[in-house]
């Protein structure tokens, strides 16, 4: 069985920076890491070749530094990994990445499974998963807490929905986008950090998936940021003195003061 993960690197909360011009993240590959959710996936895939044997490939879109975060992939039980690295894809929105991503996939099939983390945290819209599946012609499951079984022909699992949880099962093969508790990340073995750091890692440009230039990175992108900021973080103490009666007195004034 040939699983494929999509990976996504993300910036670690003490390097979040935007592009004045174009009001996008800007990525430089430092101090990035993979995607939490996506990490969940990765695990899951190991786990099911570990069942059913097979093969794990680890794909991901972004600059040239992402493919480090690859070779941490192949460090945790991916077999291979590719990294799809062209300016043509900066800036990007959902439909754009999920695009380049898909093109990719048509040329790793056959395959069974695509899994991808329920969302990134660095965006939340958690479309990438569905919009893959919906380019590819095959189904999707989201939000996937545990995989009850697998067949070669079929998977059936448990997903969260609106109020609690619901058994599905399709046909293979499949899109399954997977919660971050679904599983617990294995640490990388000394074999695996070795072989993480000669396990082949491709590079593809647009050109070498055969993509619709007009169907890249901003030109492919119908989704158009108007504005993004940063919130500006201040703090500031103030002592309430005086009795217990005047204290409560004063802090009303003060959240009284806020509502204004």
């Amino acid at each position: 069985m040939k699983t494929v993960v999509c990976i996504k690197a993300v910036p670690s909360t003490t390097n979040v920076r935007l592009d004045p011009v174009t009001h996008t993240l800007i990525r430089d590959g430092k101090q990035s890491v993979v995607n939490p959710f996506d990490s969940a996936a990765l695990e899951q895939a190991v786990r099911i070749r570990e069942k059913m044997g097979g093969s794990v490939t680890v794909v991901s879109m972004g600059i040239p530094a992402a493919g480090g975060l690859l070779r941490d992939c192949l460090s945790r039980g991916a077999d291979d990994g590719v990294l799809l690295s062209d300016r043509a894809f900066a800036g990007a929105d959902t439909l754009a990445t999920s695009y380049a991503l898909a093109c990719e996939l048509k040329k790793q099939e056959p395959f069974s499974l695509v899994l991808c983390g329920k969302m990134a945290v660095d965006g939340d819209t958690a479309q990438i998963g569905p919009e893959i599946a919906g380019t590819l012609g095959i189904p999707c499951l989201t939000d996937v807490q545990e995989i009850l079984e697998i067949t070669e022909e079929s998977v059936t699992v448990r997903r969260q929905i609106d109020g609690g949880s619901a058994v599905a099962e399709c046909r293979l093969p499949a899109v399954l986008t997977v919660a971050k508790d679904i599983c617990t990340p294995r640490m990388p073995s000394i074999a695996g950090v070795r072989y993480g750091e000669s396990g082949p890692v491709q590079v593809k440009t647009a050109a070498d998936l055969g993509a619709d230039p007009g169907r890249c990175g901003l030109a492919g992108s119908p989704t158009q940021v108007v504005k993004v900021f940063l919130p500006e973080r201040n703090r500031e103490c103030q002592w309430i003195r005086g009795e217990a009666r005047e204290q409560a007195q004063e802090l009303a004034g003060l959240l009284e003061g806020l509502r204004e």
